[in-house]
């Protein structure tokens, strides 16, 4: 095991502090202005005269929670404003990602296409488009290729030539700033600040660095949620058995159970649950979302096993298998590079032949760029550092293998000795109810901010016992210096033995069971410990 720095609640608090150094502790008065956005102003010019002429307007989205997100943001504000606006989703198994090819019949006959949370890269539709007659206005925040679609405007704070002061936005937060111009612009009685509700679970949802902006916007959500009197919001409340939000409730229960519906069949499911009419609406349509969800842990916990059984002595991996579901392969791929401390790449064989899937990155290594040097291989290719999205002709599997492994040996990327997440060696004198009231003060946390996760060694197990529908987890019960505490290992069949000296790596929890607060450690991993 590393051997950590020891940490106690100050030095924790000074280090948690010190990741807010470079942009402080920022408000939503602190928001860049929407003019900031490179082509937003025209843009909103082109969707004003669409409104004044009555042209037809159709919004194509994505079927992630960011873009399920960013649809319900924009339909509820043109309904607000009592102006027509169409709209699509792509469905993940017919018509692929974004504005492609596909969706062009389906937007026949319109005057205006929006993209939220896509675009960017859908140089061919854009094409399409074109020749039809019909203006493009893309709002993105992914990654610029090579050369750009041709559109009416591009929103996308990427462009080098944008002077929109933060990258890492997402795509609900541009069409949030779409919407804050266009209320502007036409002098409208709307309360841009309620979409903050939503705009928070995309933050959350699709991994943005919970600093600067992204922080400010966030924390003003979820206050917002807790308070809000949204069908969706109170159908999950009750889902929960909970009366308020914390992060951690919209990035492991909320975000999964969206994203099931366009993994699993259409995400349109998720935005008619964000949209419902009524409490009754949203109970539907969220019992809908939940059974998806519950098949796709189901469908997922299979593959990633299959998946495991495939692994080669490789720096990269990329695992194939013939009719492994879609939907489910990025989780699959976070998996099993989490399980084997490597890239990762998912594929399975499409009905047209291709291999189509999903890559996860592990530890310093850029997917993304060493990926980009194979793109003569592959048919379609997206993504950014972390994750990334690849089709390819079965013939050019073998080739891929080898040029990622040649790509990934000259960036010579290191392989980690540590977990970065863990700040350091904590003593269990030190956990108390005022360690978590400090851990809580640095709320919330995600990418960039992530939850303190602290190691513990010397620690005698003098307990264990299996729990869950399927005895699938596990609950402790540790003993240090005379201190007992309680933990839990979800999905784990690590069981030790009664007595022996451990060390754990955890996170901090307060759990509320039967109106009693308990400090319980959520246990990362476990293993036999030698002085």
């Amino acid at each position: 095991m590393y051997n950590y720095p020891k940490i106690t609640p100050h030095s924790l608090d000074k280090l948690l502090y010190s990741r807010f150094d470079k942009d402080g502790f920022l408000s939503l008065k602190d928001l860049p202005q929407p003019t900031l956005l490179k082509d937003l102003q025209k843009a909103i010019d082109r969707i004003i005269q669409a409104i004044e002429k009555k042209e037809k307007i159709i919004l194509i989205g994505d079927y992630d929670v960011d873009g399920v997100v960013s649809t319900t943001i924009m339909k509820l504000f043109f309904d607000e404003m009592g102006v027509e606006l169409d709209w699509i989703i792509p469905n993940r198994f017919r018509d692929g990602y974004g504005l492609s090819p596909t969706l062009i019949p389906k937007i026949k006959g319109y005057d205006l296409v929006i993209t939220v949370d896509n675009g960017i890269s859908a140089l061919e539709a854009s094409k399409m488009c074109t020749q039809m007659g019909i203006d493009l206005i893309i709002t993105d925040h992914h990654l610029l290729p090579p050369e750009l679609p041709i559109a009416y405007a591009i929103v996308d704070q990427k462009q080098e030539e944008c002077n929109f002061p933060y990258s890492e936005i997402c795509g609900a937060q541009i069409a949030w700033y779409l919407i804050a111009l266009l209320k502007s612009n036409l002098a409208l009685d709307i309360d841009i600040k309620s979409y903050l509700e939503l705009v928070a679970i995309a933050i959350i949802a699709d991994m943005m660095p919970l600093l600067h902006i992204n922080r400010a916007m966030v924390i003003s959500g979820i206050a917002m949620l807790n308070t809000s009197n949204r069908p969706f919001v109170k159908a999950f409340k009750e889902h929960l058995d909970k009366d308020t939000f914390v992060g951690d409730d919209i990035g492991f229960q909320l975000a999964p159970i969206l994203n099931s519906a366009g993994r699993m069949e259409d995400a349109s499911f998720a935005v008619e649950f964000l949209m419902s009419a009524n409490i009754y609406e949203s109970r539907i349509a969220l019992e809908k979302l939940v059974a998806f969800n519950n098949h796709r842990k189901d469908i997922e916990q299979k593959i990633t096993k299959e998946a495991l059984e495939q692994v080669y002595d490789s720096e990269v991996l990329v695992l194939y298998g013939n009719n492994w579901h879609e939907g489910v392969l990025g989780i699959v791929a976070a998996r099993v590079s989490q399980h084997c401390s490597k890239p990762t790449i998912i594929l399975t064989k499409n009905n047209l032949g291709e291999l189509k899937g999903s890559g996860r990155s592990f530890g310093n290594c850029n997917l993304f760029d060493i990926t980009n040097t194979s793109r003569d291989l592959l048919l379609k290719f997206g993504g950014h550092h972390a994750a990334i999205g690849v089709s390819l002709l079965e013939d050019n599997l073998e080739s891929l293998k080898k040029e990622l492994e040649k790509s990934y040996k000259e960036n010579s990327y290191s392989k980690l000795e540590y977990d970065p997440q863990i700040v350091g060696e904590l003593n269990f004198r030190d956990i108390s109810f005022d360690l978590t009231a400090l851990i809580k003060k640095y709320e919330p946390y995600g990418q960039k901010n992530q939850r303190p996760k602290f190691v513990s060694r010397s620690v005698t197990l003098i307990q264990v016992d299996t729990m869950g529908k399927n005895s699938e987890h596990l609950r402790f019960a540790f003993l240090q210096e005379g201190i007992l505490l309680t933990g839990v290992k979800f999905k784990s069949e690590n069981l030790l033995n009664i007595g022996q000296n451990v060390c754990i790596s955890y996170t901090i929890n307060e759990n509320y069971f039967r109106g009693e607060t308990t400090l319980q450690l959520l246990i990362d991993s476990i293993q036999a410990y030698n002085n």
